[in-house]
């Protein structure tokens, strides 16, 4: 039995699309989070230490994390090929993305967010923006995907980021359409109908 612990519009709806573009059969608990505006708490329900989203319990067994959640669901779900396996040409740049998105991606985002961006030893850690733009803008001026032409977990990761702020990836018309090719899978649709139920 699968369970996500799941906040509405948050970056636990990320791990609502992987499930349905794996197929899973799972339950969604709704949570209430403490949002940028002000708005929600903790939710005593959430099993997650820090009372954050996505959390995902498997027969017992907690995962947080996104990134966790992504490789142990798509280990978990091989069949559904949106993420090379173990020995599988491209295991590797699919992981690197994934760590990337993690270590970097999410940094770089938060301090330009904070306006914190332009500090010197930052940007030795993490880089900047502008490198972090050209990175993504790379893959997708050679392929359809992140990772190639074939469409994986990475790109939910990623598009969902540009589906939500569309200023979070660079700018220009290889991103958007990038973004319109995600866009148009049928399992986000499914995935956003159960997002927000009371508001589909």
């Amino acid at each position: 039995m699968l369970t996500l612990y799941h906040a509405v519009q948050s970056r636990s709806s990320r791990i609502l699309w992987l499930l349905e573009e794996l197929g899973a059969d799972y339950d969604i608990a709704y949570l209430d989070i403490p949002r940028m505006d002000g708005s929600g708490c903790p939710d005593p329900d959430n099993p997650h230490p820090d009372k954050k989203v996505p959390a995902l319990v498997h027969d017992g067994e907690l995962i947080t994390e996104s990134i966790a959640i992504v490789v142990y669901l798509t280990d978990m779900f091989p069949k559904a090929r949106i993420a090379p396996a173990v020995g599988d040409e491209g295991r590797g740049p699919y992981l690197s993305w994934l760590a990337y998105y993690a270590g970097i991606m999410e940094p770089v985002l938060n301090l330009q967010f904070m306006e914190l961006g332009d500090h010197e030893g930052l940007k030795r850690t993490f880089r900047g923006r502008a490198e972090m733009d050209q990175r993504i803008l790379s893959a997708l001026q050679t392929s359809d995907y992140i990772t190639g032409d074939t469409f994986s977990a990475v790109d939910v990761i990623i598009a969902s980021l540009g589906h939500l702020i569309r200023e979070m990836l660079p700018a220009g018309d290889v991103v958007d359409a990038y973004l319109e090719r995600c866009g148009a899978r049928p399992a986000l649709g499914q995935a956003k109908a159960k997002d927000a139920p009371k508001m589909a």
